[in-house]
């Protein structure tokens, strides 16, 4: 049964095409993994499918009665209502329809036996959708997915303007949990997540009966919980039957297949082409040529995708620094001094260490981070930087909307640039002529980081402080990025959820999940 159907759909920004008569069907049980380079546009074909956006041309027709549930990265919590308001807010649709039901019931002296009838079986319908969507245990359902995800350690009363990054993202993925729809559109649902909390949704999309559509780049998180593939690449939309891995394998044959099929037909177009100029002109040959002329009008030509560059991230290390990097006295850290995130830490970091901090969402990885920085006073004690540091952060979450375009934004980080050395920085990243000259707010997750990194790259450092680095980089992206920091011969103190990614890079683990008042009790 077809949940969804998708006919010549065509769409860009500007000059800029996304996508070019695509058509797919989505089955019921199909688990797909929606996967594509940065900027090929997997998030616009969600806003696309779920209304938010109008397509240029195409036709999207869902079955009649499916319910879609869309995890979306930038979805912004109302400041004011609680976490237990927001999960709530997934059984409206029950409420309105337990609302309709006691209307029938409420009619029911005033009609006729006929109409009776047809209201009785309209309410019976309703008590059957009420009962199968879990309406009478909400208040079970809600503690039941809260405590899964980790949300009751933060508690559902605090006000959801408090969170965090991974908190936020969190709460909407219980929220859509809670609201059951018949398809799942998750937006890279692991970028804000630990791994505690990422095991857990493994194991309920493996379980899961209905469809559901996954845009990631954690592959080791595809290849478990996927059976088909469709590769956006190019303006197109390719399916495949199996695991991510399986697609590589098949693309790479059908890749290899194409390259060939080009050197065979370039080869005969070069001979025919030979042959017609220099028989055209003489008269016992001319209709030999003529007859070639018209094999190449007719002839299909292939044509080779256009490669898209891979960034090229290559950190400069700057003057060498004091022994140690940074050292925190008795630091307590949060924003509340009712409610500190830590107990006093004695931390201390020397010379060309590379060490990742790790732990649960919200326990305050990044608020250490930005206390060590200064950004963020602490509640008590001090941290001490080392002598002669050149910081280079990478921050998860940058606010705002941002209307300059690439190059205006290097070019304020870097004022004595030329234009040229401004947009061979910027390609350098793997960023095309038209990401360059477009506004940053309107390039995908993934392209915005790599702005950040060209930035970071482009000056000299001897430490690292990066949040989330891999969230929304493609695989190319996040495998230079690895490849960068393990040549990188300065310091690191990196916050991440990959193990696949940080094991090789880093020589230290901090379970920040050891200090954290979490444990204690006092959150």
């Amino acid at each position: 049964m077809s949940i969804l159907n998708v006919e010549h759909l065509t769409h860009g920004f500007g000059d800029r095409a996304i996508f070019n008569d695509v058509s797919f069907r989505l089955l019921k049980g199909e688990h797909i993994g929606l996967v594509g380079a940065n900027g090929e546009g997997k998030s616009t074909f969600f806003s696309i499918v779920t209304g938010k956006l109008q397509p240029d041309e195409g036709k999207i027709e869902w079955s009649k009665n499916v319910r879609a549930g869309y995890l979306d990265q930038h979805t912004k919590l109302t400041a004011g209502m609680t976490i237990r308001d927001v999960l709530k807010s997934a059984f409206s649709y029950l409420y309105e329809l337990e609302e309709k039901m006691n209307g029938i019931y409420a009619n029911l002296g005033d009609v006729s036996p006929e109409e009776m009838d047809a209201l009785m079986e309209e309410a019976g319908t309703i008590q059957d959708m009420l009962s199968a969507h879990d309406f009478y245990i909400i208040d079970a359902k809600i503690e039941e997915v809260a405590r899964a995800l980790g949300i009751l350690d933060f508690g559902l009363d605090r006000d959801v303007t408090d969170l965090s990054g991974g908190q936020r993202t969190r709460i909407l993925l219980a929220k859509l949990l809670l609201e059951k729809p018949d398809i799942l559109l998750l937006d890279e649902p692991t970028n804000y997540l630990d791994e505690e909390h990422i095991a857990w949704l493994k194991r309920y999309l493996l379980d899961y009966e209905n469809a559901f559509i996954l845009i990631s780049h954690d592959i080791p998180f595809l290849n478990e919980v996927v059976n088909i593939i469709y590769h956006m690449e190019n303006q197109e939309l390719n399916r495949y039957v199996g695991d991510y891995d399986h697609f590589q394998e098949v693309y790479a044959v059908k890749k290899a297949q194409l390259e060939a099929a080009y050197k065979r037909q370039q080869q005969e177009i070069n001979e025919l082409k030979d042959f017609v100029a220099r028989n055209k002109a003489r008269v016992s040959t001319r209709n030999m040529a003529m007859s070639r002329q018209k094999k190449l009008d007719k002839m299909d030509v292939i044509e080779l995708a256009a490669e898209r560059p891979k960034p090229q991230f290559n950190f400069k290390v700057g003057r060498t620094p004091g022994r140690y990097i940074f050292e925190t006295h008795d630091l307590v850290i949060g924003y509340d001094k009712n409610k500190p995130l830590s107990r006093p830490l004695n931390l201390s970091m020397e010379r060309g260490h590379k060490i990742a901090l790790v732990g649960a969402n919200g326990i305050g990885k990044t608020t250490l981070l930005k206390s060590i920085l200064g950004l963020i006073p602490a509640l008590s004690g001090s941290c001490e930087l080392g002598e002669n540091l050149q910081i280079g952060y990478f921050e998860q979450e940058v606010k705002g909307d941002n209307k300059t375009t690439c190059i205006e934004e290097l070019w304020q980080e870097f004022p004595s640039f030329t234009q040229y050395e401004v947009r061979s920085a910027l390609a350098k990243c793997g960023l095309t002529t038209k990401h360059i000259e477009s506004q940053v707010r309107v390039l995908s997750g993934g392209e915005q980081a790599k702005v950040r990194l060209c930035k970071l790259i482009n000056k000299d450092t001897n430490i690292l402080l990066l949040d989330e680095p891999t969230n929304h980089l493609d695989v190319d992206a996040k495998d230079e990025l690895k490849r960068a920091l393990l040549d990188y011969r300065g310091s690191v103190l990196l916050i991440c959820h990959e193990p696949e990614f940080y094991q090789d890079v880093v020589s230290e683990v901090w379970d920040c999940s050891k200090w954290s008042t979490l444990d204690a009790g006092l959150l």
